[in-house]
């Protein structure tokens, strides 16, 4: 469903966010030293730093900025990437992992740093973010927090039974690991912001303006868009899940795994959610696909989850959300779902971005799905300096190219992971005494 005066989904984002001024249509054929396509959150990044650079810079999004990914998440803002930490380090080692991991949490400085300047005011949300067991391990707990504190330098605290128990109304949770550093935001309002200062720098945006076709004459890039054109020395594909990238660069098009989630807003019910949950930052367990939420600030509750590669939103939607929140707090009773949405994200096989330098003049920044506020804004930070002043720790992420994704088949796979991953959890969950499941 589509909200007719902005053109976003009808999420609880869209309809608590004042309209965006907009920007108009490409309709003529320019030229600029950087052509960025994509207007979410990694594309206006890039967009910003390099017209805050004072360097030439226009961004073409095909429908609205922040329409995708980055205007329906849940809004959380804390270091790492969707692959395991410790996995990239067995596969990298550990110096390089480290060096990956301080990039993931510069990206969410960054967001946070935004946060102080005036045309962000009011989209910070809560502090700290608190991640769960479903299943009693809490040797396994410590033994995390000591390697994340000794060898990547981030101090979480450990919360045991008792202590999570104290903070939430349920029977659910068993330990949890506490982090100081992550918080949560309004994307779509950040969206918005990051868009409005990067114009306000010099960027020239470019909205239901979808690049067409990308390709080289002789020392530039041109891109094609049914309104005009763009002659640059610079492209970078910033689109991800819903088809952004198609045309433009295959390899990158098909490298792209379109997984959904989904995500409801509660009535405002202050009084109710206070009392079933204490913390006020954002919450998520450690299943292999699990819940994610957190309060507002309105009174209501934002819950996401049920990770899956159909595209399509199922019917009852938000029955189904509903029935996994009172699952895990019954107390809450019976309240009215007033949003429910979905929102593809982009991932690579490997779980990680997919950024760097794939041609002359030609820059990849894409595939952030399951960790993308922080990593966005790293990723458009490491791309802007490469274009602007040569940095190269982009070349840090060059062991994680653009794979080809196994098209439907590969799309069938994943689910099948999923699956299995979900069975897992079910399976772990038991053997604790937890016998609640999804």
């Amino acid at each position: 469903m589509t909200k007719p005066d902005s053109g976003h989904t009808d999420s609880y984002y869209a309809a608590s966010t004042p309209a965006a001024p907009g920007y108009p249509k490409l309709n003529a054929d320019i030229e600029t030293e950087t052509c960025v396509i994509g207007g979410g959150f990694a594309g206006l990044t890039v967009a910003r730093e390099l017209a805050r650079r004072g360097r030439g810079v226009v961004l073409l999004e095909a429908r609205c900025i922040g329409w995708g990914a980055s205007g329906r998440n849940g809004g959380f803002v804390s270091p790492g990437y969707a692959a395991d930490i410790f996995a990239l380090e067995r596969r990298l080692g550990k110096a390089h992992a480290k060096e990956l991991y301080d990039l993931s949490r510069e990206g969410a400085v960054y967001v946070r740093k935004c946060l102080s300047e005036p045309d962000f005011a009011g989209i910070l949300g809560g502090q700290g973010r608190l991640r769960l067991t479903r299943h009693s391990c809490p040797d396994k707990i410590r033994r995390t927090r000591n390697r994340l504190e000794a060898d990547y330098g981030h101090r979480f605290e450990v919360w045991d039974t008792a202590t999570v128990r104290e903070s939430l109304r349920t029977t659910s949770y068993h330990d949890g690991l506490y982090d100081p550093e992550s918080f949560d935001i309004h994307p779509l309002a950040y969206a918005n912001a990051l868009a409005a200062t990067a114009a306000r720098a010099g960027a020239s945006i470019f909205e239901a303006s979808q690049a067409g076709s990308v390709s080289r004459v002789h020392d530039y890039w041109r891109i094609a868009a049914p309104g005009g054109s763009v002659r640059a020395g610079h492209v970078v594909l910033a689109g991800s899940a819903y088809g952004a990238l198609s045309g433009l660069h295959p390899p990158l098009d098909r490298a792209i795994v379109p997984v959904a989630t989904y995500v409801v807003t509660s009535e405002p019910m202050l009084v109710r959610l206070n009392e079933a949950i204490g913390f006020p930052g954002a919450i998520g367990d450690t299943r292999r696909a699990g819940d994610y939420y957190r309060k507002l600030s309105d009174g209501r509750l934002m819950w996401g989850g049920r990770i899956t590669t159909r595209r399509s939103q199922p019917h009852q939607l938000a029955a189904l959300l509903k029935r996994d929140i009172l699952r895990i707090y019954p107390s809450l009773g019976d309240f009215r779902i007033t949003h429910a949405w979905s929102g593809l994200m982009g991932y690579a096989v490997h779980k990680m971005p997919i950024v760097g330098e794939i041609a002359p003049g030609l820059w990849s920044c894409t595939a952030f799905g399951g960790h993308g506020i922080n990593t966005t804004a790293s990723g458009g930070l490491l791309i802007a300096g490469a274009i602007a002043e040569g940095d190269e720790r982009w070349r840090l992420f060059a062991p994680f190219g653009a794979r080809w994704a196994g098209g439907p088949l590969g799309r069938l796979a994943t689910q099948l992971e999923y699956w299995r991953m979900q069975a897992l959890d079910r399976w772990q969950e038991r053997g604790s005494g937890d016998i609640q499941t999804r």
